[in-house]
């Protein structure tokens, strides 16, 4: 796996220690603040923030490739990690507004959840927020949290979000699940917090700065940031299943299975299954950050494929972690065993609306040119 130009060995040493404490993670059901620190250390949440901000103004490759590698240590940490891209959507704030947020701290860690907004009303000094919103993965990290609000008369078809300081809303601890269970995607809720309307915006609204990553499609990229989480998942069950074919012999007196032919054949079908979906996700991304750069938007074409191959990677990861487990024999369906857990978090991924199964009909409808859902691509 590739890893970009950042301190190394800072991201190796937080990998190595997101690796040796994901039970921990298990357990918590979320990922912990010194590994949240970590995150700011090596730079995931200034990615996308500009450099006058105090931000690395990375690329969408590079900070895919972030997430992607820390993926491949521990899914649920490479999923809180992907939301490092909010500082793009967030550009949707006032200008004044965001510079508070990141000229104040570029390393701002932010989570926020959109559905099912919840009405808003006017009042002196902005608009009370009221509610409860399921799905804030990383919460338990942020400093600031957005909901998704519903203002009467605005008839926007994407959802208008309120920032709030983290500690403003209470966080209900209602996560429990079996795939990226150490998310922390639990509920929030909000009970009469007063939001000044310049601290909202819409969610994929026209960005209020011109910066050339603020302009990249907002959807798509949000929808690349979670597929590759995906790929991180399968990588590490594809590189566990051949380490340990390698290494084990039966004791039945068969062959090792790394000699086996169907072991072969279907470790096989799994890279080159992951190997394609991953070159067309980078291609299609490298062909996007190339158009913005030097015609100043993507062209349609490019935006469809944008979505259509990151609904390719996060499919096709979670069937090549799901042939990696089925090769891993009888073994693999312990508790706790790496490559369940990596197929569980794998196919839990490919669930994602943005990425799921739905995302092939909107594909489809977008290449033949027909109405697609908002939002989309």
């Amino acid at each position: 796996m590739n890893s970009i130009s950042m301190p190394p060995l800072a991201l190796e040493t937080l990998k190595a220690e997101i690796r040796a404490r994901r039970d921990e993670f298990q357990t918590l059901r979320h990922i912990p603040k010194d590994i949240v620190r970590g995150f700011q250390q090596v730079g995931i949440y200034r990615a996308f923030v500009p450099t006058r901000f105090g931000g690395d103004a990375r690329s969408p490759a590079e900070f895919c490739r972030m997430v992607e590698d820390i993926a491949s240590a521990d899914a649920s940490a490479g999923w809180v990690a992907s939301f490092g891209v909010s500082a793009t959507y967030l550009a949707a704030l006032p200008p004044e507004t965001y510079a508070a947020i990141y000229g104040h701290d570029p390393d701002t860690v932010f989570a926020g959840a959109m559905f099912p907004p919840q009405p808003a009303r006017r009042v002196p000094g902005g608009l009370e927020v009221r509610g409860r919103w399921p799905w804030g993965s990383g919460v338990m990290g942020a400093s600031i949290v957005g909901a998704g609000i519903r203002i009467d008369g605005e008839t926007s078809a994407l959802p208008r979000t309120a920032i709030m300081p983290r500690d403003s809303v209470i966080v209900d601890e209602t996560w429990d699940t079996v795939g990226l269970r150490a998310t922390g995607s639990h509920d929030f809720v909000a009970e009469g917090v007063v939001v000044p309307e310049d601290w909202t915006f819409i969610r994929g609204g026209k960005p209020q700065q011109d910066d050339a990553i603020f302009r990249y499609p907002a959807m798509a990229l949000a929808a690349q940031v979670l597929a590759v989480v995906g790929l991180g998942a399968a990588r590490a069950a594809l590189d566990w299943l051949r380490q340990d074919a390698l290494a084990r012999s039966s004791i039945t007196g068969a062959p090792s299975p790394a000699a086996r032919a169907y072991v072969q054949i279907d470790l096989a079908r799994a890279e080159g299954l992951l190997a394609g979906a991953r070159a067309a996700f980078y291609d299609a991304i490298n062909d996007g950050w190339h158009q913005m750069q030097t015609a100043g938007e993507v062209d349609p074409a490019t935006h469809i494929r944008l979505r259509h191959t990151a609904s390719k990677a996060a499919q096709d990861a979670a069937e090549a972690a799901r042939l990696a487990f089925v090769l891993g024999g009888s073994e693999a369906m312990t508790t706790g065993h790496p490559l369940g857990r990596n197929m569980i978090d794998a196919a839990c991924v490919a669930q994602h609306a943005f990425i799921g199964a739905g995302s092939w009909q909107a594909a489809g409808a977008a290449l033949f040119g027909q109405q697609t859902p908002p939002g989309y691509p």
